[in-house]
């Protein structure tokens, strides 16, 4: 999804610059695919989607793209030459006919948007892209959301609770803080236009390390609340205790994150798979923040088979999902149904946004609408959270 910490960028980075081809498969074999039992006919996705359905990530496998990955099958075998994994797509176990290929982004594809990837190759079908990005990709990528995997932004700014007792971001602004970030967020400027924070405040040098927060115990640093709150806690020996944050959804930067989205040019092309696909995603999202545990260790495994990954254990993927079902970042939408969107609260973002990003450069349509972004055409309005 993104850079989070040190560790995670840092080790990437330093990979390996040659290229790996041997593939690792999972610890369950190919014999568990070829004994998977198939799925009933309304499940079945070897007639109307492509024998693999390859879809582009934000970062390397990770919680926050749970739905994704319990989507992948037994018997999935690691890529590091390619930086993805590649299984049979399962609906609840079952076998749908087709294959699954998630291709890792970030450093894997030298920081490149996911926008841009679509749009330079044709093999990627989908790819997740958070809603400030689909706005800033609109003018000469477009890509439509058929449904998002997180209902709010796991987004946040963090700093030393005793260096900034009672801090709230809101109040950053009365401070002499520098807030450090990185050059490619959307969010900086909407935070100086709500004047949550002044320009001159803005640093924007954060390379994921955590060697400036852990030494300079003055700074407000973004990071992501399912990440950062635990690894500089328990996975950080310089910091090793809590960070105090807040959600920049609680303070009105409230988007819908990583959208499964298809470039809007082939959106009828792809429509008679995504029929039939959108609803197992909403299922397999609303399955794995039920019972993510599997699914984490599948996440792990994948990781643990690719030098070029930064390790991923077992206990940040399950705060991680532990936070996203607490904090409401994946939940039912108004109507009882997961997966969906509000396109009243989508449009009020988009007109709040699309000027800031605009003015930041990007070509931004003077008349883009949330309908131009986001459609509740393939989703299953029954499908949801008990």
């Amino acid at each position: 999804m993104r850079p989070s910490t040190g560790r995670r960028l840092g080790a990437l980075a330093l990979a390996p610059l040659f290229a790996l081809t041997a593939c690792g498969g999972s610890d369950t074999g190919e014999d568990a695919a070829a004994d998977l039992e198939p799925a009933p006919a309304a499940q079945r996705l070897d007639e109307v989607c492509p024998a693999t359905v390859v879809v582009q990530l934000q970062w390397q496998p990770q919680s926050d793209m749970g739905a994704m990955f319990e989507l992948l099958g037994p018997g999935y075998s690691v890529d590091a030459g390619d930086r993805s994994v590649t299984g049979p797509l399962v609906a609840d176990g079952r076998d749908t006919g087709v294959r699954l290929t998630l291709r890792a982004g970030g450093p894997a594809i030298g920081f490149q948007s996911v926008t841009s990837q679509m749009y330079a190759d044709d093999a990627i079908h989908l790819g997740l892209v958070h809603s400030d990005q689909q706005i800033a990709a609109s003018g000469d990528q477009p890509v439509v959301g058929v449904t998002p995997l997180l209902k709010h932004s796991p987004a946040m700014l963090m700093w030393d609770p005793e260096a900034h007792p009672g801090l709230s971001i809101d109040r950053i602004a009365e401070t002499d803080a520098s807030v450090v970030v990185s050059q490619d967020q959307f969010f900086p400027a909407w935070l100086v236009a709500e004047g949550y924070v002044t320009q001159d405040q803005l640093d924007p040098s954060y390379d994921g390390a955590p060697a400036r927060f852990v030494g300079d115990s003055g700074i407000v640093q973004q990071g992501f609340a399912n990440s950062e709150p635990y690894t500089y806690e328990e996975e950080t020996p310089a910091w090793g205790r809590p960070v105090g944050y807040q959600l920049l959804r609680d303070v009105g930067y409230d988007i819908y994150a990583s959208n499964l989205t298809v470039r809007q040019d082939r959106l009828e092309e792809l429509s008679p798979c995504l029929e039939r696909l959108v609803p197992l995603v909403q299922q397999a999202g609303a399955d794995y923040i039920t019972e993510p545990e599997a699914t984490n260790e599948r996440i792990v495994d994948i990781v643990s088979q690719d030098p070029a990954y930064t390790p991923y254990t077992i206990g940040e993927a399950a705060y991680s999902a532990e936070l996203l079902r607490g904090e409401g970042l994946v939940a039912n939408e108004e109507d009882g149904s997961i997966g969906s969107y509000d396109l009243e609260r989508a449009g009020a973002f988009v007109t709040e946004l699309a000027p800031i990003i605009r003015d930041g450069g990007s070509e931004v349509p003077a008349d883009l609408t949330a309908e131009d972004l986001f459609t509740n055409r393939f989703v299953d309005p029954a499908i949801g959270l008990p």
